[in-house]
């Protein structure tokens, strides 16, 4: 049978888009490769948040190409995704010997349209339009022994975004939003969790946007909090995550779900993008510095040990040395666990791209590393402040090093240990000895040791 390799760039998004096609194409009887060179269908899932991004995935094309020809092997080439979507037919005109361009909303056409061009029914395949219902058109996973864990798992609820941001591409790539019905989503978690499934992900470009349009709010519940409701009903189901929300998606419902739901895991990732309410107009994010705030302190009077990650843009057009100043003071002011700094940069066919004020590559760097420092120390001390209590640990398999297991704390942090290989989905209690900026590293305890479970409110 023939064999595949998927190569992924970008968000989780684009991951469980990966998945589902590689789940898709092992039902047809297709076998999974190790390398492009061991393959007879390469496939390249892009990303089109940065030029640099697309840029990588063509060069990275390019190089498969080039040795095929070298090697004189016959290999079917294909773009998947955000760059698929927003070039189409250009990519094979670049790039001739690209056989296959599949857009976001053509995930699910993988199967059929590789085998027609292995059979040589056809030449060359571009497909990039628009298909109703494609969000619930993708339903295979990989899992029990086919993927990387079995444990975790995550699940697309929604596709396309209507938020606009003055940076972002995605509109324009994954189309507005188009969310699938609580019954559907909630029967293929059923069916992970009948799997072995114990964590499940919620996914979306903006997750806390769900069924806003199709759903009335219900005892003060918008669609989304009501599908967090119905997914916790799932019994065996240990733990839920969702990814990624947006500021303007955190009402009272959705921070009172985080004391009132159980298995809704204690963190919550907000992208803040900048602290200057100058900087967010521009950037068009719908909410300000001070609301950003007033949604932290409800989220950590509703869970104290809530862990807040964020992501955060240096550089944007027009950011003054006081702008920055404003996003630096925020950031040591809500004291992140974790964030994700990123530099801007001009993404071709964005507002921004051609706004003035462009700050200096120079500038851009100094005020990255700032902030990195800035929250590399916070994160520490964080992390710090869990040594010597007991985590919930999801055990997920071996670490990076093959010698240790590894999983996360209900916070998201990400923990090494030694354990059992039976221990593998199971939540286990682990007491913390020692911790980096982004890993804790512990022991296994035994039930009932009277260990302190949690940091007090004063340690954070």
């Amino acid at each position: 049978m023939p064999s595949v390799f998927i190569k992924t760039y970008g968000c989780q998004m684009n991951e469980r888009d990966s998945e589902a096609v590689a789940a898709q194409l092992v039902a047809k009887g297709y076998t999974l490769a190790r390398s492009e060179g061991a393959a007879d269908v390469v496939l390249l899932n892009t990303c089109s948040v940065r030029d640099f991004a697309e840029q990588k995935a063509i060069n990275k094309m390019r190089n498969v190409a080039g040795t095929a020809r070298s090697e004189k092997r016959t290999q079917i080439l294909g773009f998947m995704g955000c760059m698929a979507q927003s070039r189409g037919k250009e990519l094979i005109d670049r790039l001739p010997d690209v056989d296959l361009v599949l857009g976001t909303q053509k995930f699910h056409r993988a199967a059929e349209y590789l085998d027609e061009l292995l059979a040589g029914k056809r030449d060359k395949i571009v497909d990039v339009e628009a298909e109703a219902k494609s969000e619930a058109a993708i339903r295979e996973h990989l899992v029990n022994g086919s993927s990387k864990t079995a444990t975790s798992a995550f699940v697309s609820i929604m596709q396309g975004c209507n938020q606009h941001c003055t940076f972002c591409i995605v509109p324009a790539t994954r189309g507005e939003e188009r969310s699938r019905t609580i019954p559907d989503i909630v029967a293929e978690c059923r069916e992970l969790v009948g799997r072995g499934v114990k964590e499940i992900t919620l996914l979306g470009q903006i997750v806390t946007s769900y069924a806003k349009r199709d759903l009335p709010i219900l005892d003060g519940k918008s669609p989304f909090v009501q599908l967090l409701d119905a997914v916790h009903e799932i019994e065996g189901l240990e733990r839920i995550r969702f990814t990624s929300p947006h500021p303007k998606g955190y009402g009272d419902d959705l921070a009172e779900a985080y004391a009132r739901l159980p298995k809704l895991c204690e963190s919550a990732h907000i992208p803040l993008q900048s602290g200057s309410d100058r900087i967010l107009k521009l950037m068009h994010r719908g909410y300000t510095r001070e609301r950003f705030l007033a949604i932290i302190q409800k989220l950590r009077q509703a869970k104290p040990g809530i862990g807040i990650t964020t992501d955060i843009i240096v550089g944007f057009p027009g950011e003054t040395d006081e702008d920055f100043e404003q996003t630096r003071r925020l950031c040591v002011e809500v004291d992140y666990d974790m964030a994700y700094v990123f530099k801007y940069s001009v993404r071709t066919g964005t507002p921004a791209a051609t706004m003035g004020a462009q700050v200096p590559e120079e500038v851009r760097e100094e005020r990255n590393q700032i902030l990195l420092e800035v929250l590399k120390a916070g994160s520490l001390r964080r992390s710090q402040a869990l040594v010597g209590t007991v985590q919930e640990v999801l055990v997920e398999g071996r670490d990076k090093t093959g010698t240790h297991f590894a999983g996360r704390t209900p916070g998201n942090r990400a923990v090494v240990f030694d354990a059992a290989e039976r221990l593998v989905g199971s939540l286990v209690p682990v007491e913390i000895t020692r911790a980096s900026v982004s890993t804790l590293y512990g022991n296994l305890v035994v039930q009932g040791a009277g260990l302190q479970t949690e940091p007090s409110p004063a340690s954070l």
